[in-house]
């Protein structure tokens, strides 16, 4: 192999090419690679902190169900009571209607006994002023013995 002066021509340019490229491409190739490190671990960062925020949004949801069945529970309680207080006092106010129309149902009773004793007492002092004018063959007066024949009724 022949050393001559072409050798040395090439190994300067070489050497040249080495020191532009560490002097002037070197430098924004190794910034690029860093701001890909970087953006690279801010984006994994990143990635966690939505993966922990994920969580405690689950865990708070979770939370918020609970507390909303328990809020429903709660309702469905108080209705149930609130229906059973309503059918307890429905079947107060039936039992005092019910009361209330047997007292008027008696009261009517009453009345309408009353009434028929009434007209029974007339009957039966009628049928005694017949049974008497039969007896004693001859008219009596109604009119003039009224109060004979009221006694009579009160009697019977």
């Amino acid at each position: 192999m022949n050393i001559n002066l072409t050798l040395f021509a090439q190994a300067f340019v070489f050497l040249a090419f080495i020191l532009f490229t560490w002097r002037f491409v070197w430098p924004p190739l190794m910034k690029a690679v860093t701001d890909r490190q970087n953006r690279i671990a801010d984006g994994l960062a990143a990635a966690e902190k939505g993966a922990r925020s994920l969580a405690d949004a689950s865990v708070q949801t979770e939370e918020t169900l609970k507390q909303a069945r328990a809020q429903a529970q709660e309702i469905l309680a108080g209705a149930n009571k609130q229906a059973t207080q309503l059918v307890d006092q429905a079947k107060v106010q039936a039992k005092s209607e019910g009361d209330r129309i047997v007292a008027a149902a008696h009261d009517e009773v009453v009345r309408e006994v009353a009434k028929a004793k009434e007209t029974l007492r007339k009957q039966v002092g009628e049928l005694a002023v017949l049974g008497a004018a039969k007896i004693l063959k001859r008219e009596v007066n109604a009119q003039a013995h009224a109060d004979v024949l009221s006694d009579l009724a009160a009697r019977v």
